[in-house]
Protein backbone atom coordinates (compact mmCIF):
# COMPACT_ATOMS: atom_id res chain seq x y z
CA UNK A 1 0.00 0.00 0.00
CA UNK A 2 1.49 3.48 -0.40
CA UNK A 3 0.61 6.50 1.53
CA UNK A 4 0.94 9.99 0.51
CA UNK A 5 2.11 12.66 2.57
CA UNK A 6 0.77 16.00 1.20
CA UNK A 7 3.20 18.85 1.29
CA UNK A 8 2.83 22.06 -0.23
CA UNK A 9 6.27 21.88 -1.59
CA UNK A 10 7.01 18.83 -2.68
CA UNK A 11 5.58 15.54 -3.29
CA UNK A 12 6.68 12.30 -1.51
CA UNK A 13 5.40 8.77 -1.82
CA UNK A 14 5.72 6.20 1.12
CA UNK A 15 6.06 2.73 -0.33
CA UNK A 16 6.18 -0.67 1.23
CA UNK A 17 9.67 -1.95 1.09
CA UNK A 18 12.81 -1.24 -1.34
CA UNK A 19 11.21 -3.31 -4.08
CA UNK A 20 7.99 -1.02 -4.35
CA UNK A 21 10.17 1.82 -3.87
CA UNK A 22 12.37 1.21 -6.99
CA UNK A 23 9.15 0.04 -9.28
CA UNK A 24 7.44 3.43 -8.27
CA UNK A 25 10.48 5.21 -9.41
CA UNK A 26 11.00 2.89 -12.72
CA UNK A 27 7.68 3.00 -13.33
CA UNK A 28 7.77 7.56 -13.31
CA UNK A 29 11.84 6.94 -14.98
CA UNK A 30 10.07 5.20 -18.06
CA UNK A 31 7.41 7.72 -18.45
CA UNK A 32 9.59 10.64 -17.98
CA UNK A 33 11.88 9.73 -20.74
CA UNK A 34 9.28 9.41 -23.48
CA UNK A 35 7.74 12.51 -22.55
CA UNK A 36 11.18 14.03 -23.14
CA UNK A 37 12.13 12.42 -26.33
CA UNK A 38 8.61 12.90 -27.63
CA UNK A 39 9.26 16.73 -26.18
CA UNK A 40 13.06 17.32 -27.21
CA UNK A 41 14.28 14.39 -28.64
CA UNK A 42 16.18 13.49 -25.68
CA UNK A 43 16.11 12.36 -22.02
CA UNK A 44 19.13 13.73 -19.67
CA UNK A 45 19.41 12.00 -16.74
CA UNK A 46 21.89 12.52 -13.55
CA UNK A 47 22.58 9.47 -11.75
CA UNK A 48 23.05 8.62 -8.07
CA UNK A 49 25.24 6.35 -6.32
CA UNK A 50 24.68 3.54 -3.77
CA UNK A 51 22.67 0.46 -3.21
CA UNK A 52 19.26 1.71 -3.19
CA UNK A 53 19.48 3.34 -6.08
CA UNK A 54 21.00 0.37 -7.63
CA UNK A 55 18.07 -1.55 -7.47
CA UNK A 56 16.19 0.83 -9.78
CA UNK A 57 19.16 0.36 -12.23
CA UNK A 58 18.51 -3.24 -12.20
CA UNK A 59 15.14 -2.92 -12.69
CA UNK A 60 15.34 -0.72 -15.75
CA UNK A 61 18.01 -3.05 -17.17
CA UNK A 62 14.93 -6.12 -17.29
CA UNK A 63 13.43 -7.00 -20.34
CA UNK A 64 10.06 -5.75 -19.33
CA UNK A 65 11.06 -2.16 -18.97
CA UNK A 66 14.43 -1.90 -21.18
CA UNK A 67 12.21 -2.29 -24.08
CA UNK A 68 9.91 0.64 -23.35
CA UNK A 69 12.99 2.97 -23.27
CA UNK A 70 14.93 4.27 -26.39
CA UNK A 71 18.06 4.41 -24.65
CA UNK A 72 19.65 5.97 -28.24
CA UNK A 73 17.97 8.85 -27.04
CA UNK A 74 18.79 8.88 -23.49
CA UNK A 75 21.89 10.12 -21.89
CA UNK A 76 23.60 9.48 -18.64
CA UNK A 77 25.19 11.85 -16.34
CA UNK A 78 26.49 11.58 -12.71
CA UNK A 79 25.75 13.84 -9.58
CA UNK A 80 28.50 12.84 -8.09
CA UNK A 81 31.44 10.72 -7.68
CA UNK A 82 34.16 9.47 -5.30
CA UNK A 83 38.09 10.25 -6.51
CA UNK A 84 38.87 6.75 -7.53
CA UNK A 85 39.52 4.91 -11.29
CA UNK A 86 35.68 3.53 -12.89
CA UNK A 87 36.44 0.16 -12.19
CA UNK A 88 36.96 0.92 -7.88
CA UNK A 89 34.52 -1.14 -5.50
CA UNK A 90 33.56 2.30 -4.50
CA UNK A 91 32.50 4.05 -7.99
CA UNK A 92 29.77 5.36 -8.72
CA UNK A 93 29.88 4.51 -12.09
CA UNK A 94 30.84 0.99 -11.33
CA UNK A 95 27.54 0.44 -9.73
CA UNK A 96 25.54 1.36 -12.61
CA UNK A 97 27.85 -0.27 -14.75
CA UNK A 98 26.93 -3.35 -13.29
CA UNK A 99 23.50 -3.03 -13.03
CA UNK A 100 22.59 -1.73 -16.21
CA UNK A 101 25.26 -0.76 -18.38
CA UNK A 102 26.07 -3.76 -19.71
CA UNK A 103 22.61 -4.74 -20.33
CA UNK A 104 21.01 -2.14 -22.17
CA UNK A 105 22.17 -1.30 -25.69
CA UNK A 106 23.09 2.62 -24.94
CA UNK A 107 25.66 4.52 -26.97
CA UNK A 108 29.15 4.65 -25.38
CA UNK A 109 28.48 8.59 -26.60
CA UNK A 110 25.45 8.39 -24.49
CA UNK A 111 27.26 8.11 -20.75
CA UNK A 112 28.91 10.83 -19.35
CA UNK A 113 30.90 9.86 -16.60
CA UNK A 114 32.46 11.82 -13.90
CA UNK A 115 36.56 11.38 -14.61
CA UNK A 116 37.42 10.29 -11.15
CA UNK A 117 40.77 9.22 -11.28
CA UNK A 118 42.07 12.39 -12.59
CA UNK A 119 43.16 15.05 -10.27
CA UNK A 120 40.01 16.28 -8.62
CA UNK A 121 40.47 20.27 -9.80
CA UNK A 122 40.81 19.09 -13.80
CA UNK A 123 38.58 16.36 -13.31
CA UNK A 124 35.64 19.24 -12.19
CA UNK A 125 36.75 21.19 -15.06
CA UNK A 126 36.23 18.45 -18.05
CA UNK A 127 32.75 17.56 -16.76
CA UNK A 128 31.99 21.26 -16.30
CA UNK A 129 33.19 21.60 -19.78
CA UNK A 130 30.58 18.29 -21.07
CA UNK A 131 27.71 19.88 -19.37
CA UNK A 132 28.56 23.42 -21.30
CA UNK A 133 28.99 21.90 -24.22
CA UNK A 134 25.56 19.51 -23.88
CA UNK A 135 23.72 21.55 -22.58
CA UNK A 136 24.30 25.17 -22.55
CA UNK A 137 24.53 25.90 -26.75
CA UNK A 138 20.86 25.14 -25.73
CA UNK A 139 19.84 26.57 -22.36
CA UNK A 140 20.63 30.57 -21.47
CA UNK A 141 22.51 29.69 -18.00
CA UNK A 142 22.62 26.48 -16.28
CA UNK A 143 22.23 22.87 -17.36
CA UNK A 144 18.81 21.89 -16.78
CA UNK A 145 18.50 18.18 -16.28
CA UNK A 146 15.13 16.31 -17.07
CA UNK A 147 15.92 14.09 -14.02
CA UNK A 148 18.38 13.75 -11.14
CA UNK A 149 18.16 10.61 -8.74
CA UNK A 150 19.40 11.66 -5.18
CA UNK A 151 20.35 9.94 -1.75
CA UNK A 152 19.86 10.74 1.47
CA UNK A 153 22.93 10.22 3.99
CA UNK A 154 23.05 9.76 8.00
CA UNK A 155 24.15 13.20 8.52
CA UNK A 156 21.53 14.64 5.67
CA UNK A 157 23.75 15.02 2.72
CA UNK A 158 22.96 14.44 -0.71
CA UNK A 159 25.36 13.86 -3.98
CA UNK A 160 28.44 14.56 -2.33
CA UNK A 161 27.49 17.89 -0.54
CA UNK A 162 27.65 17.44 3.03
CA UNK A 163 27.08 19.69 6.02
CA UNK A 164 29.68 22.35 6.22
CA UNK A 165 31.59 21.52 3.27
CA UNK A 166 32.65 24.72 0.62
CA UNK A 167 30.77 23.52 -2.09
CA UNK A 168 27.60 24.52 -0.25
CA UNK A 169 28.27 28.04 -0.46
CA UNK A 170 29.56 27.79 -4.65
CA UNK A 171 26.84 29.46 -7.10
CA UNK A 172 28.92 30.18 -10.00
CA UNK A 173 30.48 26.82 -10.80
CA UNK A 174 28.59 23.79 -12.18
CA UNK A 175 30.31 20.88 -11.11
CA UNK A 176 33.21 21.43 -8.08
CA UNK A 177 36.07 18.97 -6.08
CA UNK A 178 34.59 19.17 -2.78
CA UNK A 179 36.94 18.31 0.25
CA UNK A 180 35.06 15.91 2.93
CA UNK A 181 37.06 16.57 6.13
CA UNK A 182 35.61 13.53 7.70
CA UNK A 183 36.31 11.17 4.97
CA UNK A 184 39.92 13.17 4.09
CA UNK A 185 39.24 12.78 0.86
CA UNK A 186 37.76 14.91 -2.28
CA UNK A 187 34.51 14.12 -3.95
CA UNK A 188 33.40 15.64 -7.14
CA UNK A 189 29.81 17.12 -7.22
CA UNK A 190 27.06 18.97 -8.86
CA UNK A 191 26.41 22.37 -7.40
CA UNK A 192 23.23 23.02 -5.76
CA UNK A 193 22.43 25.80 -8.66
CA UNK A 194 22.84 23.02 -11.40
CA UNK A 195 20.62 20.29 -9.60
CA UNK A 196 18.04 22.98 -8.65
CA UNK A 197 17.96 23.97 -11.59
CA UNK A 198 16.03 20.36 -12.44
CA UNK A 199 13.23 19.26 -14.13
CA UNK A 200 12.30 16.63 -12.10
CA UNK A 201 14.04 15.79 -8.91
CA UNK A 202 13.88 12.00 -6.99
CA UNK A 203 14.99 11.56 -3.68
CA UNK A 204 14.82 7.84 -3.01
CA UNK A 205 15.23 6.90 0.57
CA UNK A 206 15.12 3.26 2.31
CA UNK A 207 16.44 2.20 5.28
CA UNK A 208 15.39 2.81 9.35
CA UNK A 209 18.78 4.67 9.77
CA UNK A 210 17.13 7.55 7.56
CA UNK A 211 14.33 7.75 9.43
CA UNK A 212 15.60 10.67 11.81
CA UNK A 213 16.97 13.05 9.31
CA UNK A 214 14.18 12.54 6.63
CA UNK A 215 11.84 13.97 9.96
CA UNK A 216 14.08 16.16 10.45
CA UNK A 217 14.36 17.60 6.44
CA UNK A 218 10.51 16.55 6.01
CA UNK A 219 8.70 17.94 8.77
CA UNK A 220 10.62 20.42 10.98
CA UNK A 221 12.37 21.30 7.90
CA UNK A 222 15.75 22.32 9.06
CA UNK A 223 17.24 24.28 6.64
CA UNK A 224 21.05 23.30 8.05
CA UNK A 225 21.36 19.81 5.95
CA UNK A 226 22.55 19.88 2.72
CA UNK A 227 19.31 18.06 1.44
CA UNK A 228 16.93 20.61 2.87
CA UNK A 229 18.49 23.24 0.55
CA UNK A 230 17.05 21.22 -2.36
CA UNK A 231 14.61 23.26 -3.26
CA UNK A 232 13.76 23.13 -7.27
CA UNK A 233 13.31 27.07 -8.88
CA UNK A 234 11.19 25.66 -11.12
CA UNK A 235 11.00 21.81 -11.07
CA UNK A 236 9.45 19.12 -9.72
CA UNK A 237 10.88 17.33 -6.18
CA UNK A 238 9.33 14.28 -5.13
CA UNK A 239 10.51 11.40 -2.65
CA UNK A 240 9.80 8.02 -2.55
CA UNK A 241 10.94 6.74 0.84
CA UNK A 242 10.54 3.31 2.46
CA UNK A 243 8.01 2.69 5.42
CA UNK A 244 10.90 2.12 7.73
CA UNK A 245 12.58 5.42 6.85
CA UNK A 246 9.05 7.35 7.66
CA UNK A 247 8.21 5.83 10.89
CA UNK A 248 8.95 9.18 12.44
CA UNK A 249 6.42 10.90 10.14
CA UNK A 250 3.04 11.89 10.85
CA UNK A 251 0.82 10.62 7.77
CA UNK A 252 -1.64 11.48 6.83
CA UNK A 253 -4.01 9.09 5.58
Amino acid sequence: MLLSLPVTDRKIIICRDLDELSRQAAAQFVVLAQQAIIARGRFTVALSGGSTPKALYSLLATDELKQQLTWQKIHLFWGDERCVSPDHTESNFRIVKESLLTKVQIPTENVHRMAGELAPFAAAIAYERELEEMFLPLEESLPRFDLLLLGLGEDGHTASLFPGSAALNESARLVVPNYIEKLNAYRLTLTLPVINNGAQIYFLVAGKNKASMVKEILQRKTGDYPAARIQPTHGQLTWFITQDAADNLALSH
